[in-house]
């Protein structure tokens, strides 16, 4: 996943990294809301001193993680979820 603009290595070395992290906890845990994804990015792997919080993340994913999550409602919040599973993910690659 590269973002085509100017980004140090570093930077974009994080990005990548946020992005791994969120598409491998929708895979394990279907369903889950962005509070979710930012209590277990905080606590989890421990990336506390990153200054997310559930609106950011629920920003992020529409935007850099829609080829692979996708969303829809339940009980008036926003759920994520794989838009394909693992075995067509591979078959495509």
């Amino acid at each position: 996943m590269t973002y085509f603009g100017k980004k140090g290595k570093q930077e974009q070395a994080r990005y990548d990294s946020l992005i791994n992290k969120i598409i491998s906890y929708v895979t394990n845990n279907p369903r889950v809301t962005a509070a979710d994804i930012t209590g277990y990015l905080c606590v989890e792997k421990k990336m506390r001193n990153h200054g997310l919080t559930p609106r950011k993340v629920g920003f992020f994913i529409p935007r850099h993680c829609k080829e692979d999550i996708n969303w829809g409602e339940d009980k008036g919040k926003r759920v994520y979820f794989l838009r394909k599973k693992l075995e067509d993910r591979i078959k495509d690659d």
